[in-house]
């Protein structure tokens, strides 16, 4: 919980944006990026410099051509988005560090268990694929989410928001097996339940179900840890609404938004 004293001990004033990197942060995010090239023209912005743009646009929500003239051109960092993103680069770094988060923290650097759940958001005309949520009234996109039982991102996937969560989980469920083989248990809400889901893999999947006289909002066991995670991510506004032309774009910032809230992690750990 936030108080007066831990609002001045994670204070980010003596920081140009709130959104740059720290010194401590830099060395944890800097081996994962891709180094100057041996030959050819060199770089013209550091590499730092790009990863703040993009951090910056993450946090403030601004579009990218209100991007500050303190950063590097607008063009020089989209193309560096676009390259990280389509090169998964932004997963590879969150499996790192979710590794090295779990590990600092006691706990093997691969769960074994995790939970899963769906957020649907509006999208803007961008274009790009969306649905209607009937559910939820929510016309855009489901943002589909696995995580560990402390809630740091596994798995993060973006489709319409059409796409019903028992048919979103099974790619889902399948994408885990490559970066997260011991995950043995999932635990999710009954929208989830269904032998489709239950023999997607060899993942066994919990159902947690609502108590019968429930009335009213009820934090559930295991399941609240998504939903924090939701909330987490929610804190950067280009996520309050899915405003990206396609899902490999919304996937990147969700990926980067994982990214951001581990390094911060590590780092005031240190």
């Amino acid at each position: 919980m936030w108080t007066p004293s831990t609002r001045r001990e994670h204070s980010r004033d003596h920081l140009r944006y709130g959104s740059d990197l720290t010194d401590a942060e830099w060395q944890i995010i800097a081996p994962f990026l891709p180094p100057p090239r041996r030959t050819g023209r060199p770089r013209r912005w550091p590499m730092r410099e790009i990863v703040n743009a993009i951090f910056y646009v993450l946090r403030s929500g601004c579009p990218w051509r209100m991007l500050p003239d303190s950063f590097a051109p607008v063009s020089t960092v989209y193309r560096w988005f676009v390259c990280l993103r389509d090169s998964g680069l932004f997963a590879t770094i969150n499996h790192h560090l979710l590794m090295r988060d779990r590990e600092r923290t006691g706990r093997e650097a691969s769960p074994s268990a995790a939970v899963i759940d769906s957020q649907s958001v509006k999208s803007t005309e961008a274009g790009g694929p969306r649905g209607y949520d009937a559910g939820k009234k929510v016309k855009g996109r489901k943002r589909h989410a696995m995580v560990d039982t402390d809630g740091r991102a596994l798995i993060l996937q973006t489709h319409p928001a059409s796409v019903q969560d028992r048919d979103g989980a099974v790619p889902l469920l399948k994408a885990s097996r490559r970066g997260f083989p011991f995950v043995e248990h999932a635990f999710a809400d009954s929208a989830y339940a269904g032998e489709r889901v239950a023999m997607a893999t060899s993942i066994t999947v919990e159902i947690v179900r609502k108590h019968p006289e429930q009335v009213g909002f009820t934090v559930h066991p295991r399941r609240w840890v998504v939903e924090r995670f939701f909330a987490w991510i929610g804190r950067n506004r280009r996520l309050g609404k899915d405003f990206e032309a396609t899902l490999a774009s919304a996937e990147g910032f969700l990926y980067a938004a994982s990214v951001m809230l581990l390094v911060r992690r590590i780092a005031r750990a240190q």
